[in-house]
């Protein structure tokens, strides 16, 4: 069975940080595509960065670009997302996916964790 857990978020001020994970199992993160999403209240759900099963240099949505950081460990099965200058517009509930292409058109989703961006 094939199972995504994020967790990491909360309430952070603008211009701060946080790092979310995404434990993975059921299947191995050198066989998958990961991807971050995200969907804020009243918006449909966002690309923000993603990395192939070969791993190399992640991709970021250009709203990120400088600010968040995607890695993986394949001996944990996690991946993360370090996100910095954090602003009130990546307040969303935060979400890892993965599937067998670069196009997530079928991913498996994990349950989503809440990031709040506010003073």
């Amino acid at each position: 069975q094939y199972q995504l857990v994020e967790s990491g978020g909360g309430l952070v001020q603008p211009g701060g940080s946080l790092r979310l994970s995404c434990v993975v199992s059921g299947f191995t993160l050198d066989a998958y595509a990961i991807g971050w999403f995200r969907q804020a209240p009243g918006k449909e759900r966002e690309f923000v960065a993603s990395i192939s099963w070969t791993g190399g240099s992640p991709n970021y949505a250009d709203s990120v670009k400088g600010r968040f950081t995607m890695s993986r460990d394949n001996f944990k099965n996690t991946v993360y997302l370090q996100m910095s200058s954090l602003k009130p517009d990546d307040t969303a509930v935060y979400y890892c996916a993965a599937d067998s292409s670069m196009s997530f058109q079928a991913p498996y989703w994990g349950q989503g964790t809440q990031v709040t961006v506010s003073s």
